[in-house]
């Protein structure tokens, strides 16, 4: 178990950049770059204890910079989207958010989160070992009010869970979204589509969406559509089913409402991949999640290895508010004040059979 230091390179704009390699004692290893708080690789075994490599990204920094579709990044001041780049709080309009992802507004702009150098500074307990990222965004950066001071805190403990914490503070009331946008297959990354992958979503509802992919502030059952994964379901079996929700999404590009009454870590999905026997179990503070099934991956690049991510590739599972909230009023509030601290808590658990 532990943890170690390298340099991952220099920015564009010269800053250092440094990678972070954590392992515990089971031998499961991620490594994170303060580059976007990047989750760059993650080792998890299989059912015969084979290690593979089950997030998908790049070998260096300038490929993050250029190209990279959020591959494991920090997602922030807003994770998913706002309609048209545009709210209002406490009577004032906020409108300048960058128009980014069609009319709307996708994670944070154009220099979210995932495209600032953190501070960093890891450590180590009796279980686990961890890395504890700092960033204050300041008011107005991509349009968003108030200074917004953040602390994510990644563990990767014993029990084979990767923990990530989340908190902010503002000193003007704002908004806040905050998740990690890892792709993930749990065959090895660049092995192939995600079909086969079977999947537990613990929510009997989900938000749909216009052509735009934004939310109608609507919420709906689950049930007798091909958004029902209540049941462990492989993602492939409805993907293109004739279906105005699948069609708006291009698959699956939805945020789910989880089965829960407050703010309680509790369990969100299950994945499990019957080839390797590998399971990815997802719990959060959160009120939903982002299912997305890798619709826009197009192999018109080469990850890490070389290997070229082709259409639908790797999946997402993002924990969330869900998607534009700030023009949602009946959605569950994402507003917050001077006073207020934002906290929340996702955590990746691994085993296989």
């Amino acid at each position: 178990m532990g943890i170690s230091k390298s340099d991952y390179g220099t920015t564009q704009a010269g800053r250092q950049v440094d990678l972070y390699t954590l392992t515990n004692a089971n031998g499961l290893v991620v490594k994170i770059t303060n580059y976007g708080g990047t989750i760059t690789e993650l080792w998890v075994p299989d059912r015969s204890g084979v290690m593979a490599d089950v997030v998908l990204g790049f070998d260096k920094l300038s490929d993050y910079e250029e190209k990279s579709p959020y591959f494991g990044c920090l997602v922030g001041r807003y994770g998913n989207r706002i309609a048209k780049g545009s709210f209002v709080l406490d009577g004032v309009t906020y409108n300048k958010l960058a128009i980014n992802n069609g009319e709307n507004h996708l994670h944070g702009g154009l220099k979210g989160f995932d495209k600032q150098v953190w501070d960093a500074e890891p450590f180590e307990t009796a279980d686990s070992v961890g890395l504890k990222l700092h960033y204050i965004s300041s008011d107005m950066e991509e349009g968003y009010p108030g200074n917004l001071d953040v602390t994510v805190t990644y563990t990767l403990t014993n029990s084979d869970e990767l923990k990530i914490d989340y908190l902010a503070t503002t000193d003007k009331p704002t908004v806040c979204n905050l998740t990690n946008h890892s792709y993930f297959n749990l065959a090895g990354q660049g092995s192939g589509n995600n079909y086969d992958h079977e999947l537990m979503l613990n929510a009997d509802a989900f938000t749909p969406i216009d052509e735009g992919l934004i939310s109608i502030g609507k919420i709906r059952p689950v049930k007798g559509t091909p958004m029902d994964f209540t049941q462990l379901t492989p993602i492939g079996k409805h993907i293109d089913d004739d279906d105005e929700q699948v069609k708006y999404g291009g698959g699956f590009d939805h945020n789910w409402v989880l089965n829960k009454t407050g703010n309680e870590l509790s369990l969100a999905a299950r994945v499990y991949e019957p080839k390797t026997g590998r399971i990815m179990e997802v719990h959060t503070t959160e009120p939903g999640i982002q299912f997305y099934s890798g619709n826009f991956l197009d192999g018109s690049f080469a990850g890490k290895e070389a290997k070229v991510y082709e259409y639908r590739y790797a999946f997402c599972l993002e924990t969330q508010h869900y998607p534009d909230s700030p023009n949602q009023p009946d959605f569950p509030s994402i507003v917050l004040r001077p006073g207020e601290t934002y906290k929340t808590t996702t955590i990746y658990k691994f085993s296989a059979k």
